[in-house]
């Protein structure tokens, strides 16, 4: 069944709610690369003012992407919790904004209700909701996880270290782990892309990763952000493996794209909790997603690109995962042309996750060829600390030579930390007191005595 909308003297029709959907979506190139934009803002205002009109149980019983051809569908359906959707089950889209803006509503209700919401219904709510509308409920979102230390409590803001080396030396990436652990970033994970994803340089890496660890007893987790048939290969070699990472996307052919399926992931996410290396938690998985991943696979079933993204959020939920890092400028201007689109995709990721319940961090970052800059990418910053985001990435410099990509320092994440009154994670804001790397009151002992660290005989 269409839609129809009369705005003055013209018309507009809309196929299908896939269609609504992608045509009430905030302005971005990907989706007019990929022809389902609006034509006209007035074209996109028609569709927003339906969408506000859609009950959300027909987002049940209309997949716009068939049960019986994907099986991310089927992941989102099979896990829907009729008990929690039972509060908003009579809600329009419209009625879900203002319920989640309500004053009456706290973070208690959003977590009563998070598996109750599908990704479309998160995706749908999110394009009729401005920036500070984002802001304000994913503020009001709390997910917290644990392995060795806790991340997303209220009033902290985590730190992936990402030491990453284009030819990945130890030495290299030895050096950027220690700058990285004098500037209090590490809590989330200490995480490496490999410059080669196999077994040889993933083993490499583990070993340096875990022996910094063990050496200093940091409470923190470790990753070689490998293929996951890699990180399996490392487990059944008995290789010190903490995280399981993977790169997923929202529909079952862009997972097959990426050499992954569900069965693959529970076996990965199975052989993992069966190390039991986590102290204080076992939440063992670490996902990372893009809008504008499904349409370079040519895998987007005429779905736009925000929704895709927030279906990938409905197949990581599945997992319980540690971590999810929307990477969102990293793919490039073909799917978010400048600043200003980057900005509102970074916002609706993080609240399209955090409302499923997901513990979200953000990879605020462009690529050089990007109508963006490190303006932008401050904005964003600020936008999303104010938003509650679970952690972001410290990179030395903001410049990863590895990747090609602009992202955000060690010194971006003292700055956010500092402005907002964020603390790194319990455990490990005790350890950097510990080490005499801060003083009492969180702040940075530039004098301090951590001949310890740089002494580290691998760096």
């Amino acid at each position: 069944m269409g839609f129809r909308k009369s705005l003055g003297s013209r018309s507009y029709v809309f196929a299908d709610l896939r269609s609504l959907m992608a045509k009430a979506s905030p302005l971005r190139s990907g989706d007019c690369l990929s022809g389902v934009a609006a034509a006209t803002s007035e074209e996109r205002i028609a569709a927003a003012l339906i969408l506000a009109e859609v009950p959300l149980k027909r987002f049940l019983d209309e997949p716009l992407i068939p049960y019986e051809e994907d099986e991310v569908t089927r992941v989102i359906l099979d896990d829907h919790q009729p008990d929690s959707f039972e509060r908003i089950s009579g809600l329009t889209v419209g009625d879900l904004r203002n319920w989640l803006l309500s004053d009456a509503v706290g973070t208690e209700d959003l977590a009563q209700v998070a598996r109750g919401l599908t990704p479309e219904m998160v995706a749908a709510v999110s394009k009729i909701m401005r920036n500070q509308d984002l802001i304000l409920v994913s503020a009001k979102c709390r997910v917290v996880t644990r392995f060795r230390n806790t991340l997303g409590l209220d009033g902290c803001l985590s730190v992936r270290l990402q030491p990453n080396h284009p030819t990945d030396d130890v030495r290299g990436v030895g050096a950027s782990i220690i700058d990285g652990l004098l500037n209090g970033a590490g809590d989330a994970v200490i995480g490496v892309n490999p410059a080669s994803d196999n077994l040889r340089e993933t083993s490499r890496i583990l070993l340096l990763l875990d022996k910094v660890r063990q050496k200093f007893d940091i409470p923190t987790q470790t990753c070689v952000l490998g293929h996951v048939t890699t990180t399996l290969k490392a487990i059944e070699g008995g290789l010190p493996v903490d995280l399981v990472f993977q790169s997923i996307g929202g529909t079952e052919g862009v997972n097959r794209s990426f050499g992954v399926s569900v069965s693959l992931l529970e076996e990965a996410y199975d052989a993992a909790l069966s190390l039991g290396r986590g102290t204080v938690g076992n939440n063992v998985m670490y996902f990372e997603t893009g809008q504008g991943s499904a349409l370079s696979a040519n895998a987007h079933h005429g779905v736009d690109q925000q929704t895709i993204e927030a279906r990938a959020y409905g197949l990581a939920r599945r997992f319980k995962p540690l971590l999810v890092n929307s990477v969102v400028g990293f793919i490039g201007p073909e799917y978010l042309y400048d600043g200003k689109q980057i900005i509102r995709a970074g916002l609706e990721d993080h609240f399209c996750g955090k409302l499923l319940g997901l513990p979200m961090g953000v990879d605020i970052c462009y690529t050089n060829h990007a109508e963006a800059d490190q303006d932008d990418m401050d904005t964003l910053l600020t936008l999303l600390g104010v938003a509650g985001i679970n952690y972001i990435m410290g990179v030395p410099g903001s410049d990863d030579i590895m990747l090609g990509y602009q992202s955000t320092s060690f010194h971006d994440a003292l700055y956010i930390r500092r402005v907002l009154g964020k603390r790194p994670a319990p455990e490990f804001e005790a350890w950097l007191k510990k080490m005499g790397v801060t003083d009492e009151r969180g702040d940075l002992i530039r004098h301090a005595d951590v001949q310890a660290l740089l002494k580290f005989e691998g760096t």
